[in-house]
């Protein structure tokens, strides 16, 4: 669609003024949204990131990282946050007709927010900004539907559950097969799908988890952690993970689930370049999935596996990750455990949080990387530290992203509910 040069200006201008006011303009936003469209909130949003604040967050993240990269000097850089939140809304099944419902109640919280700043030129500009933003969305999203074979928003099917495995003592792994018995699409190493569950109170509510199988294994397969409510000392806290937890203790051998089909773009590359993939708790399972295509595929790239957890028996998918590692010529695992317990330290299983200092980094490393945000951004800083370029650092992030300004880099904010 495209930004007039006259609109770039004046968003270039008044960018400082409309950042500042998105924190307060999103809560707004979506309650606004929500009053009119409660099933948006109850079947599609994430009930848990809207009550802890983080959705909002994210959102004011993305708008911001989007208008400052297209008004500035690299426009391209604006792909990145694209697919991103493409690959996430086509998870979800997103269709073009949504973006107005946010642009009205998103433009009407900013109209309130900023009042008589808001002036006719800025409101015009910002305007255009959105449907740039909703028009280069639309088009990836009709694209990625397209690659995927279906009708805008037609991603669902009910897959039935064939195996349940029990990995650690919140996790386990449900393999998906089509009812019928017909071959399920091929995804790629590293993607995922969206599994939706009606809850106790109706809710339909949504959720990202990665394909932990063969690309081309006759099943799908992901993997569930179990997320436990965190209560802190000063009354603020997260409540249990509404969908894993249901997950982990209503589904069976010959449940269904309503599952999407695959999406996502931190995906392997087809390169023989060095690789890094780098993970921790349950961030691990996008990295089994690239481990299981470059055993499967005999790779022999150099492979270097680096995990971080809080002891080996909250590690899921441990022994799967020691036999992958072990089918790869050239692949090295590197293992931290917080408390080992009574287990002795080994060359490569160390106590404490991990730590690349001593870790060897081949010129040309792509890293894949998948854990907590504060893992991540410690990480990061740490192998770019170590010369790893930043555009060499790819991450996935099951949830509202929360970048600080100087860690972002190619990890833009997403918009993903």
């Amino acid at each position: 669609m495209g930004i007039s040069p006259q609109n770039l200006q004046v968003i270039r201008a008044s960018l400082p003024a409309v950042a500042g006011a998105i924190g307060d303009v999103t809560p707004l936003f979506y309650r606004s949204m929500f009053a009119a469209h409660p099933e948006l909130e109850r079947d599609l949003f994430n009930r848990g990131n809207q009550s802890q604040g983080e959705q909002q967050k994210a959102l004011a993240g993305a708008i911001a990282a989007y208008a400052t990269i297209r008004t500035g000097t690299d426009p391209e850089r604006a792909q990145s946050i694209i697919s991103r939140i493409a690959h996430k809304h086509a998870s979800l099944g997103i269709t073009a007709d949504q973006y107005a419902i946010v642009h009205k109640h998103l433009f009407g919280a900013i109209a309130e927010v900023l009042g008589d700043a808001l002036t006719d030129d800025v409101a015009a500009a910002w305007d255009e900004l959105y449907w740039d933003m909703g028009q280069c969305l639309v088009t990836e999203e009709d694209r990625l539907y397209a690659e995927a074979g279906v009708e805008p928003g037609d991603v669902w099917r009910e897959l039935k559950v064939v195996r349940r495995v029990q990995q650690s003592a919140e996790t386990v792994t449900f393999a998906l097969a089509a009812g019928d018995g017909a071959a399920l699409p091929q995804h790629r190493p590293g993607q995922y799908v969206s599994v939706q569950v009606q809850l106790p109170d109706g809710a339909q509510q949504i959720r990202q988890y990665s394909l932990v199988g063969a690309p081309r294994a006759p099943h799908w397969e992901i993997s569930v952690k179990a997320l436990p409510a965190v209560a802190l000392a000063d009354g603020v806290g997260t409540p249990e993970g509404e969908v894993s937890n249901h997950l982990y203790r209503n589904v069976f051998e010959g449940d269904t689930l309503r599952v999407s089909m695959p999406f996502g773009d931190l995906v392997l590359d087809d390169g023989d370049s060095p690789v890094m993939l780098v993970s921790a708790g349950i961030g691990c399972t996008p990295m089994i999935g690239m481990l299981h295509h470059l055993a499967d595929t005999g790779s022999t790239r150099p492979v270097s596996v680096l995990h971080a957890d809080r002891s080996p028996s909250h590690h899921a998918h441990r022994a799967e990750i020691t036999e992958l590692v072990g089918r790869i010529p050239s692949a090295k695992l590197h293992r931290w455990y917080e408390d080992l317990g009574a287990r002795p330290a080994a060359p490569t299983v160390a106590s404490g949080r991990a730590d690349v200092s001593g870790i060897g980094i081949d010129q040309g490393t792509t890293v894949y990387m998948c854990g907590p945000m504060p893992f991540m951004r410690s990480m990061r800083r740490s192998l770019i530290a170590r010369d790893v370029p930043a555009d060499s650092i790819h991450c996935e992030v099951f949830g509202p992203e929360a970048w600080d300004d100087a860690d972002r880099g190619t990890a833009l904010a997403s918009t993903a509910s």
